[in-house]
């Protein structure tokens, strides 16, 4: 797809129109398991492992952004060229999902917004200081932390989420890594999306674009997530809703920035009883 291998992992139910299931940074479609667990089994759901990501290839020519926008659409029209999907997206995927429901509101039926706040404002001023640490890194090869082998892997990622329990953790570890031929445990990810986007984010631009959004859009958030704390002045949830005229907001108790990961029952329940209350007979933006 536009010149990569991309990675699908699939859960096929008899519902014909599919739900695209987009992943966060240093995530994978796979560990979406336990939300696809919790959902109805009638629910039909695929999830691409990002370029760079999981089991999709590497592009020689490094990461920008709109790339994943542009890989959507490939996707979209792929999987549902004749009906708009239903997108869902944690973190890094959510933020992608909502900026294609305003690029592309014709071709989205409803979004899942599950901790997709953007990032926060930027000013000019700090543009100098961004290219600098962008040219230094250019300079070395950058490394993803390495562990001596699964258990120790799950170990940190319990220490990092601790309502994540030992099943699931092991689960994400065999998902995110892959053991190297001295039996240490190696991220399935290309390191260069370390380096620091040398273009800075520009909060106004994705506020622009999330105005055009169309489509009715869950945003889901993590009652104790870091995040929902960080993004709570000039990026807040008040302000979001401002912008996006069919917002609903859902807080999941008990849950930090990685819900599907901790909470997926509860995540599930939001979004099965959010897509319940679509009218189908909502015509389709144009």
């Amino acid at each position: 797809m536009r010149g990569l291998g991309i990675h699908l992992t699939r859960w096929p139910g008899p519902d014909p129109e599919p739900w695209l299931l987009l992943h966060g940074w240093m995530d994978t479609g796979a560990t979406f398991q336990f939300l696809v667990d919790a959902l109805r089994p009638e629910r039909s759901l695929i999830a691409p492992d990002w370029r760079g990501f999981g089991a999709s290839a590497w592009p020689t020519d490094g990461y920008w952004f709109p790339d994943y926008y542009a890989d959507l659409d490939v996707l979209t029209g792929l999987l549902s060229p004749q009906r708009p999907i239903t997108l869902i997206g944690h973190s890094m995927g959510a933020n992608i999902a909502m900026m294609y429901a305003g690029l592309r509101p014709q071709r989205v039926r409803a979004v899942v917004s599950i901790e997709g706040f953007g990032l926060p404002r930027t000013w000019p001023e700090q543009a100098p200081a961004r290219y600098r640490t962008w040219l230094d890194e250019l300079r070395e090869t950058p490394v993803f932390a390495s562990f001596p082998s699964y258990a120790a892997f799950t170990q940190y990622l319990r220490k990092r989420s601790p309502r994540l329990p030992a099943e699931r953790a092991e689960f994400i570890a065999r998902a995110w890594a892959d053991e190297t031929a001295d039996g240490g445990i190696r991220m399935r990810a290309d390191p260069r999306h370390k380096r620091v986007n040398p273009i800075l984010y520009r909060r106004e631009e994705a506020e622009a674009c999330w105005r055009e959004i169309r489509a009715p859009l869950l945003f889901v958030a993590g009652a104790d997530s870091d995040h929902t704390r960080r993004y709570a002045g000039d990026a807040s949830l008040v302000g979001m809703r401002e912008l996006i005229p069919r917002f609903t907001l859902v807080t999941v108790a008990n849950a930090g920035h990685m819900v599907h990961h901790e909470q997926p029952e509860a995540l599930a329940a939001a979004i099965e009883q959010f897509m319940v209350s679509l009218d189908e007979t909502v015509p389709v933006p144009r």
